[in-house]
């Protein structure tokens, strides 16, 4: 995908590695070796936790560990009640998972970026996107029993079942654009910055924008991520609307 403004070509959605697989379709490396990547590191820093975990002081990675489900603990409490600490480990561990895919793009790996998040790409988010909404159905079929999942649809007023409808249709939609928009619009500014700004000018723009863009911000929607995963569990198994 190529846009021309200004007085540069400014190319973006390149891959390193793509493959063409039957029935598949095309696959991107480069893609696939992020999500790898950054799913070993979340694997690899919880299983050293685990054996560097104590009673005592805790150590550094021992205390982001806790403060981490700490916090997911009280929010999933707080949207779906005690029975939502089950899925503090969930919240959890989608949270860091995104954070790392995000901050892959901090290490300079050249253009196209051998580590460019996996995020920035929009089958990553609509993959987290569909098993994120298959849980919340599914547990919402377990906790109000089929015949309240479906009838929750009707509520508050029969007339607004296709208006519910359709929300529920759009969720993973906008989880999925939610992620990757806010990624994707990151690694485009930067093509901007590199293109169209002359190099003896641009390192300053990116010194400036790469840190708030792919620490803050990737930061940010990792945590928005999370919350919206929560707040849709509670919203799938909670039973007011039957009172």
């Amino acid at each position: 995908m190529t846009f021309i403004l200004a007085s540069g070509n400014i190319k973006i959605g390149e891959h390193r590695g793509v493959v063409h697989l039957p029935v598949i379709g095309t696959v991107d490396l480069d893609v696939v070796w992020t999500t790898l990547i950054a799913a070993a590191i979340v694997l690899g820093l919880g299983l050293l936790m685990r054996r560097k975990v104590t009673s005592g002081v805790p150590g550094k990675l021992q205390l982001f560990w806790e403060t981490l489900v700490e916090q997911v603990g009280d929010l999933a409490e707080s949207a779906i009640g005690p029975s939502g600490r089950r899925f503090v480990g969930l919240g959890a561990t989608i949270f860091f998972f995104i954070l790392v895919c995000n901050w892959l793009a901090f290490i300079p790996s050249g253009d196209p970026g051998i580590l460019a998040p996996p995020t920035g790409d929009v089958n990553l988010p609509l993959a987290l996107a569909l098993i994120v909404i298959f849980l919340v159905h599914y547990n919402s079929v377990k906790a109000r029993g089929r015949r309240g999942y479906l009838k929750h649809y009707a509520q508050p007023y029969a007339a607004l079942t296709p208006i519910n409808i359709i929300e529920e249709i759009t969720k993973p939609i906008t989880l999925t654009f939610r992620l990757f928009g806010n990624i994707f619009s990151g690694v485009l500014m930067i093509a901007v910055i590199v293109t169209l700004i002359p190099p003896y000018l641009s390192w300053i723009g990116l010194a400036i924008w790469k840190p708030f863009d792919e620490l803050f911000i990737g930061a940010i929607q990792a945590y928005i991520f999370g919350l919206l995963t929560i707040i849709y569990l509670g919203m799938g198994m909670s039973t007011d609307e039957a009172h």
